[in-house]
C-alpha cells in the first residue's frame, strides 16, 4: 500500500511482488477501489508485479472539486506520470467497466507502454451525438442526486439495478464486501466521475479501435448480453482481439467468478 503525489493530486496504489519483472496494472470499475481485486490477486502467480490503482474520485486517491480532474484526458495523464513516478516501462493493462473505459483510452494514447489488454465488461464509449447527450444528462442527474440524497441512498439503488442483478446469488460474505467498499467511497468523487469521464462526455474511441495493434482480450458474462453485444462489435474492429465470454456470471465476472478471471489472465500474460 502506497500514496504517490501526482500533479499534486494523491493516488493510492497497491503493489504486490515488486520485485517481479512482468507487470500487470488493475483498473477498477465506478464505486471500486483496489480492494474489488483482492480475491483475484490471491489466484495469481508471484512471478508478476501487480499494480493495483484507485482511480481519481474513488477509493483512497484524491477526490478534487473541480469537474476538470476527472476528464477521460486528465486521467490519462495522471496514470502516464504515475507509472514514470513508479518507473513501468511496459506492462499488462487490466480495466473492469469504467476502469476499462480508461485502459481502453490510455492503450489509444500510449499504445507503446501496453503490451497487452484486458477489458472486462468494457466499451470504447457512444458513437452517436443523441445518445451521448442521452447518456450526458441522465449521469449529470444521477450525480446531482448522489450529492443531494447521499451516498447511502444512492448505493441502495445503485446496487439493485438490472446490471448487478447476478450478484444476488454470491454468498452473503461477498455481497457485505461489495457494499463495504461502495460504502467507501465519497459523494463529490462519484459524482464528478459521472459528470468528467462518464460514457457520454469521454471521447469515443470506435474510430480509433483499428490504430489498436497490440494483443486485446475482451471478456464479458454470459448473463450481460449488452456487453456480450458490444464486445462483438468491438473484436470486429480490432486488429488482434479475442472475445471470451465465461459462464453464469453478469458483469463483474472478476467479483463473480475470480478464479476463472485469474486463470484467464494468467494464460494471457503467460
Amino acid at each position: 500500500m502506497a500514496r504517490f503525489i501526482v500533479n499534486e493530486q494523491v493516488v493510492h496504489v497497491e503493489i504486490f511482488n515488486e520485485q517481479a519483472e512482468k507487470t500487470l496494472v488493475l483498473l477498477h470499475g465506478f464505486t471500486g477501489s483496489t480492494k474489488t481485486w483482492q480475491h483475484v490477486v490471491k489466484e495469481l502467480p508471484a512471478s508478476v508485479k501487480i499494480i493495483a490503482i484507485d482511480l481519481v474520485g474513488h477509493g483512497q486517491s484524491a477526490a478534487p472539486q473541480t469537474v476538470d480532474a476527472y476528464s477521460m484526458e486528465a486521467q490519462i495523464q495522471l496514470l502516464e506520470d504515475l507509472f514514470e513516478q513508479l518507473v513501468v516501462r511496459t506492462f499488462t493493462l487490466v480495466g473492469y467497466s469504467m476502469g476499462g473505459r480508461v485502459a481502453l483510452s490510455y492503450t489509444a494514447r500510449y499504445p507503446k507502454r501496453v503490451a497487452q489488454l484486458i477489458l472486462e465488461s468494457a466499451s470504447p464509449g457512444l458513437e452517436e451525438q443523441a445518445g451521448r447527450l442521452a447518456r450526458k444528462n441522465a449521469d449529470d442527474t444521477l450525480a446531482d442526486k448522489i450529492v443531494h440524497y447521499g451516498l447511502q441512498s444512492f448505493i441502495d439503488k445503485w446496487e439493485n439495478i438490472p446490471l448487478f442483478a447476478s450478484q444476488k446469488n454470491l454468498q452473503q460474505a461477498v455481497q457485505a464486501e461489495i457494499r463495504n467498499e461502495r460504502m467507501m467511497q465519497r459523494e463529490i468523487g462519484l459524482a464528478n466521475s459521472l459528470r468528467g469521464m462518464g460514457t457520454g462526455v469521454m471521447p469515443a474511441l470506435w474510430n480509433e479501435l483499428k490504430k489498436i495493434a497490440v494483443p486485446v482480450t475482451l471478456i464479458t458474462g454470459e448473463l450481460d448480453q449488452k456487453f456480450i453485444t458490444l464486445n462483438e462489435q468491438m473484436q470486429q474492429r480490432l486488429p488482434n482481439a479475442k472475445h471470451m465470454i465465461v459462464p453464469a456470471v453478469g458483469h463483474a465476472i472478476h467479483v463473480e467468478n475470480p478464479i476463472k478471471f485469474a486463470t484467464i489472465v494468467k494464460e494471457t500474460i503467460s
